[in-house]
């Protein structure tokens, strides 16, 4: 059972995301007039905007809803929760900063 959930989940991964690499769909909720996508990032840490010093201390997470589109009539909304790091820098003027996602979400560089 669990298995086949798993492969579900993993073929809508590739279908909802083909180009993007590190996002997991954890759950996909249909119903007449909307498709919600639960997804996450997988990837062991980000790199400061700011020094470009890798981190993997996560400070914490949030939701965040990229641009809903329509899909076969139906409203689709993505809702993304995406983690805060620590930067490991002490010299950096930046104390957190919030992972990027290529493809789904990029802010822009704010110094």
């Amino acid at each position: 059972m669990y298995k086949a959930v798993e492969e579900v989940l993993l073929r809508l991964t590739e279908l909802l995301f083909p180009s993007i690499a590190d996002v997991a769909v954890l759950s996909v909720d249909v119903n007449i007039t909307i498709v919600r996508v639960d997804a996450q990032s997988t990837a062991d840490g980000a790199v400061c905007p700011v020094c470009g010093t890798w981190s993997n201390r996560v400070h914490g997470s949030y939701l965040r809803f990229p641009a809903d589109v329509p899909s076969g009539g139906r409203r689709v909304v993505l809702q993304l929760r995406v983690r805060r790091f620590t930067c490991g820098n002490l010299g950096c003027e930046r104390r957190t900063f919030v992972e990027q996602i290529r493809g789904l979400i990029l802010q822009p560089h704010v110094a």
